[in-house]
């Protein structure tokens, strides 16, 4: 593998409370000096939550998406709050987004979107032997928790709505996890 760039400045081009845009002077290893931008979130990440209600039945929830303004069928996600572990996290957000937390979570892939100009990492994350646990949440109004039936992975695949690809990925991640078992 190449060596990668050496970083000779980093300046912030816009802070808007949600994103931090940057932009960076990079030196590759054959003299070529290029500025590139970027998105940059938080050090810790986020974590994406694929819930078993039992071995046949996952928990989605559908919220409003800003980014496509319209309400999404997903899975629970959020931030990893400072100095927490992506499984604590992982948690919590179960816990705040469906109303359950699980006895057992195991993370099964940490994974970018659009490398080349967002700094992010979600951590994907199998929640089993769920327990009624709510914790109040931050969204602005309650969200929609929908049972879907591990058996209907296509139908699941087809909906409108069902369009974010780390919650496509963690759905393939997760059937073949649970094939495995």
């Amino acid at each position: 593998m190449p060596k990668p760039p050496r970083i000779s400045n980093r300046r912030t081009l816009n802070e808007t409370g949600v994103f931090h845009i940057e932009a960076i002077d990079l030196e590759f290893a054959n003299g070529q000096q290029r500025t590139y931008q970027r998105v940059v979130g938080s050090e810790e990440g986020a974590v994406l939550v694929v819930p078993m209600l039992d071995a046949e039945t996952l928990l989605l929830i559908r919220e409003y998406a800003a980014g496509v303004n319209r309400y999404e069928l997903a899975f629970p996600k959020g931030h990893i709050e400072p100095g927490e572990e992506p499984l604590t996290a992982g948690n919590r957000e179960l816990q705040e987004e469906t109303g359950y937390a699980a006895h057992q979570l195991e993370q099964l892939s940490s994974v970018s979107v659009a490398p080349g100009y967002i700094y992010h990492t979600t951590h994907i994350v199998l929640a089993r032997d769920l327990y009624p646990q709510p914790l109040p949440g931050d969204e602005p109004e309650p969200i929609e928790v929908v049972p879907w039936k591990l058996s209907e992975f296509d139908q699941l695949l087809a909906q409108a709505d069902f369009t974010e690809a780390r919650s496509q990925l963690a759905l393939f991640l997760a059937r073949e996890r649970l094939r495995h078992r």
